[in-house]
């Protein structure tokens, strides 16, 4: 995903060795931690009661149904019950069924639901669907570019961007950013969320700048911009306290730059407490790997392959139990890798393929893979890791040196666990 950084990388490799001072300070953070105070999921629920009493008046009427979808699309977000999706995926069809008018509104919604659930193909579809309509193009052409993306169709999300070419727009530029970021290209897609940003501020809004501060914060942390990431993280939560992202974030922060698990795991667990998402336990899981607690590391990822086992997730964390089935039944992995391609081929889905391939046995395989679908199509760290451990196991010393260079300045996004098998390469 990024251009990877190699500055800095003799402080990274001491930082190995030692818990380093980092740009965290707990009493910036600590009152966005209390688990009592969730003004965002209260604000929700408020809405929810009013828009219900009047939904249970009439389940006929359009705009009541429509404001419930959205309600409970938001209460998924903000809680991380997947019946909350599901649930406004249902009132989102009916919706669409009964109007007799707007019915690219309702595709939209319905396949900005389905890209939640990572079901990118039909998403596609419902959107193919709503451009044939006269109204709206350009935000079916937003959305047509999002799911490109995801799909791994480079040229028509190129094509797209075209299309919506408007560098004033924030939403043009966010998927500018995106698709700089795609190409290597971190500083550029820097300064154009950092246009974006301004728009943000300009306008006062509060949903954008949710969302372009997280998200830049993301950015920064990338580009080994630790301190900027930091500032925009607590720039998000003091305006949604209870916003569980950049928590996550945050802990990842004190784990990763600062080797704090103690720190980050109570961070994580005040997030727990009001949102359930199965891949905490992976995040618990790789800090008690790190520490060297494997007993603590086995509970972790039992408790995050329970929690997947609900069919109403779909593929939705599919990628991770790839990773996690990789190195404890290979087999099951490379089933599943095969079943995402399917979903999405993207050079990320066949770095996945390749890395079950390895640890399958198959290291020929693997690097056919490499070599057809992923060299030189991404900069992602985790897809360049895994190629530089196909690399090793078939020989080719000249390319793990080479990428062996360019990982060690991705040790913050990596993490440390990872960080210490790249060292060793």
């Amino acid at each position: 995903m990024k251009k990877i950084i190699t500055i800095l990388t003799i402080v990274v490799l001491c930082g190995c060795q030692e818990k380093p001072k980092g740009v965290t300070d707990n009493k910036d953070y600590d009152q966005y931690l209390a688990t009592n105070k969730t003004p965002g999921n209260d604000a929700i629920h408020k809405d929810l009661e009013f828009w219900q009493a009047r939904f249970n008046n009439d389940s006929t009427h359009l705009m009541e149904m429509s404001r419930l979808s959205g309600i409970h699309a938001a209460l998924f977000g903000s809680t991380g019950d997947i019946s909350e999706l599901k649930t406004s995926e249902m009132l989102i069809r009916k919706s669409h069924d009964v109007s007799a008018r707007n019915k690219d509104s309702y595709l939209r919604s319905l396949a900005h639901n389905y890209i939640s659930q990572h079901r990118f193909k039909e998403a596609q579809v419902l959107l193919d669907s709503a451009y044939t309509y006269p109204d709206n193009h350009k935000e079916t052409e937003m959305m047509l570019f999002d799911v490109a993306m995801e799909l791994g169709e480079y040229n028509r999300a190129d094509t797209l961007l075209g299309s919506i070419k408007d560098p004033k727009d924030f939403n043009y530029l966010i998927r500018l950013a995106k698709w700089s970021d795609h190409n290597g290209n971190l500083d550029a897609a820097i300064k154009y969320m950092e246009q974006a940003k301004q728009i943000a501020e300009e306008r006062d809004s509060k949903g954008l700048k949710l969302w372009v501060y997280s998200n830049i914060g993301d950015f920064y942390g990338h580009a080994g911009r630790i301190k900027d990431s930091y500032d925009s993280y607590l720039k998000t939560l003091a305006i949604e306290p209870d916003n569980h992202y950049v928590k996550k974030q945050l802990a990842w922060m004190v784990y990763s730059s600062e080797k704090n698990t103690k720190e980050a795991n109570r961070i994580l667990d005040s997030v727990m407490v009001n949102h359930k998402a199965p891949d905490y336990y992976l995040f618990k899981g790789e800090m008690a790997e790190f520490e060297g607690n494997t007993s603590e590391a086995k509970k972790q990822y039992d408790k995050f392959l329970s929690a997947t086992d609900n069919p109403s997730y779909g593929g939705m964390y599919n990628t991770y139990l790839i990773n996690l089935y990789a190195e404890t039944d290979p087999e099951k992995a490379l089933k599943l890798a095969a079943k995402e391609i399917t979903n999405r081929a993207t050079p990320e889905t066949y770095q996945l393929l390749a890395y079950s391939q390895l640890k399958s046995g198959d290291k020929e395989s693997a690097l056919k893979t490499i070599e057809e679908y992923v060299e030189g199509k991404t900069s992602e760290p985790k897809a360049l890791f895994h190629s530089t451990l196909i690399y090793k196991a078939n020989g080719m010393e000249d390319k793990v040196a080479s990428l062996k260079e360019e990982l060690m300045g991705a040790f913050y996004e990596l993490g440390p666990l990872k960080a210490k098998e790249i060292e060793k390469l």
